[in-house]
């Protein structure tokens, strides 16, 4: 299954990669990336297991990662609700498969997961893995490579559980050859325009029509006040840079936290699983139980027969006929009494019956892995560590004294500046509303546009942007709102009048003439451009807006008419003069579209399986929490 994935996910795996490991240091609007340390409040619940708002703000990290990676870098996109309520979605459908994952027993080995990792071309150099680039690139971003390898193995874990249920999507044959008429379906079609220009000379609007819309729509005249700031700011990122770690402070660090570079401790068992069968009145287990404790004392008498009485005893489908062997698995894998029962075992013993929501389980410990590095291999993560550490506490020492200077020095911004070496930024004219995208700080926005700053060109008080990221501004220029006055937008106003009603006369000329067409008569005057053959992925030309309609006429019987409204320009008459349906012969192309219409179909699969465990799962969400909560 995980060469599957690995086969035909590569586009996914990039993206993953990305919001995993690309971590934006540049000022991005004011945010730094550092939004938040973390807290252990709860923005949901899923059966009963919080997700913390460290995991939410991770998650939103991640996509402001994507979207400045796509090249989207308009802060104001995670300001959308609907995008908040999206990344806190896709952690409660990730919650929710992974307990599935583990109900299921499926797991990802070290190797399987070291091989992937191997592949991966963010830590190529030369067409060959790097381990230095590997802990370069997880220092710079403050990952350890154990934390890094647990994202992974959770992640294609839930891949693989998606594509298992991908792969029970069944497309028949008459939908497939349905399907492939309709996307080859070709139609010939002609198109005449029908422009608003051309109805400009009759469109009359006097003064008085002019100066009704605007004294209706004043608001829509008005400019806000703007205003034109300078800003600094001090971040523990800007500090990063400068801080100074020494060879001999890595290796103190790592001779003083050897137990921290063991590695998570893994480990191998086999089970053979006496199921509940959804039966759990008392008598049902009982019976279970009793057949369970006699499998027992067989397999205590013939530890070494563990796997022949696991083929034989076991009701596990995943792991029976591998002699009851579940493979390498760590902390978090699986149920906890199943967990902490195996983790307390000594290599080759048996456990007593264990109790889970599936039912009774004989455990054999088969195997403790550890994954030890050495000094080599994590050096480059120390110092980036440590780096941010120095960072930090002199960003503690630096801050009380920076919020003194911008305050007591209110002039200007021009003594921190100096004192911390430290630039100013300039914005350019911003409303209010801008400076909320751009700065994203309420605090911050509200200081801008206060009394004080705007009247008496004082700093603002240093005030928190992020964790651990202080800001201060001041303004340089103020416009205040003012209306725009009707002659100063009468011209463009009565021209804006003028083709309203340019677009109602076309509409109805259009309407006449769509009419005139399906009657059979003929129609002079109308400069219909020469046919053209048309299918879904071919449009020859023609607009976004006729190709949405043309497809949806009824074309039974030709020629076949209608028309569509092009925005702000015209209308557009449409001729349909045949239609073939004939499904294409070419192989390699029916092949290619009815892949795309597979993985169509597979992926409604998936979406309806996770809309399934939403349903079934107990989900609470903390509106306070999520409201509350920073970008």
């Amino acid at each position: 299954m995980l060469e599957t994935f690995r086969e035909h996910s590569k586009g996914w795996l990039a993206k993953l990669i990305l919001a995993l490991i690309t971590v934006p240091f540049a000022l991005w609007g004011i945010d730094s990336y550092l939004q938040g340390a973390g807290s252990n409040v709860a923005v949901a619940k899923v059966d009963g297991n919080g997700i913390t708002m460290q995991e939410y703000g991770n998650a939103m990290q991640e996509m402001r990662s994507k979207l400045q990676a796509s090249g989207k870098t308009d802060p104001a996109l995670l300001e959308d609700p609907a995008v908040k309520e999206s990344v806190l979605n896709q952690l409660i459908v990730k919650r929710l498969l992974n307990t599935e994952v583990r109900r299921a027993n499926f797991t990802i080995s070290d190797d399987q997961l070291g091989k992937f990792i191997l592949t991966l071309p963010e830590f190529q150099q030369n067409g060959k893995f790097s381990q230095e680039l590997y802990d370069s690139i997880l220092a710079q971003n403050h990952l350890t490579p154990s934390q890094f390898e647990a994202r992974m193995r959770s992640s294609l874990l839930s891949q693989s559980a998606r594509d298992s249920i991908a792969a029970t999507a069944y497309l028949p044959n008459r939908l497939l050859d349905n399907i492939l008429r309709t996307e080859y379906q070709q139609r010939e079609v002609s198109v005449a325009d029908i422009k608003a220009d051309d109805f400009m000379s009759q469109a009359k609007v006097d003064a008085a029509q002019v100066k009704a819309f605007y004294d209706k729509n004043q608001d829509k005249f008005r400019v806000p006040e703007q205003v034109k700031v300078e800003f600094v700011m001090l971040s523990v990122n800007n500090l990063i840079p400068s801080m100074q770690v020494s060879e001999d402070e890595v290796k103190k660090y790592y001779a003083e936290n050897a137990d921290k570079f063991k590695g998570d401790e893994q480990r191998r068992a086999s089970h053979i699983l006496f199921s509940f069968g959804g039966k759990t009145d008392a008598a049902s287990k009982k019976a279970v139980h009793e057949k369970a404790l006699m499998v027992l004392a067989e397999v205590r008498k013939n530890p070494k027969q563990f796997a022949e009485l696991a083929k034989k005893y076991s009701q596990d489908p995943g792991s029976a006929e591998k002699g009851g062997d579940l493979g390498v698995f760590g902390r978090g894998m699986m149920v906890k009494p199943f967990e902490d029962t195996v983790f307390a075992m000594a290599p080759g013993a048996i456990s007593d019956l264990v109790e889970t929501e599936f039912g009774y389980h004989i455990i054999q410990l088969t195997e403790i892995k550890g994954q030890g590095k050495t000094y080599d291999e994590v050096k480059a993560g120390i110092r980036g560590d440590l780096m941010y550490q120095k960072a930090l506490a002199k960003f503690a020492e630096q801050a009380e004294t920076f919020s003194n200077m911008v305050y007591e020095q209110s002039d200007s911004l021009q003594p921190v500046v100096k004192a911390f070496g430290i630039s100013t930024q300039t914005s350019a004219w911003m409303s209010r509303a801008d400076a909320m995208k751009f700065f994203k700080n309420e605090k911050l926005v509200n200081a801008i546009f206060s009394t004080e700053v705007l009247k008496d060109k004082r700093n603002t008080e240093a005030i928190e942007a992020a964790p651990n990221t202080l800001v201060s501004a001041r303004v340089l220029e103020y416009k205040p709102a003012a209306a725009r006055s009707f002659a100063e937008v009468s011209p463009a106003l009565e021209t804006y009048l003028k083709h309203e009603q340019a677009m109602l006369l076309a509409g109805k000329k259009s309407s006449e003439l769509l009419a005139e067409l399906r009657q059979g008569k003929a129609v002079a005057d109308l400069n219909w451009i020469p046919s053209v053959v048309i299918d879904r992925k071919n449009a020859q030309g023609l607009s976004d807006e006729v190709m949405r309609k043309v497809f949806t006429i009824d074309a039974a019987k030709t020629p076949a008419f209608d028309l569509v409204e092009k925005k702000n320009v015209g209308y557009s008459l449409i001729r349909v003069s045949h239609v073939d349906s004939a499904v294409p012969t070419d192989e390699a192309e029916k092949k290619s579209l009815q892949g795309e219409v597979q993985a169509a179909l597979a992926d409604e699969y998936v979406a309806a399986y996770l809309a399934g465990l939403k349903a079934r799962g107990n989900i609470s969400v903390n509106m306070q929490v999520l409201n509350s909560s920073p970008q």
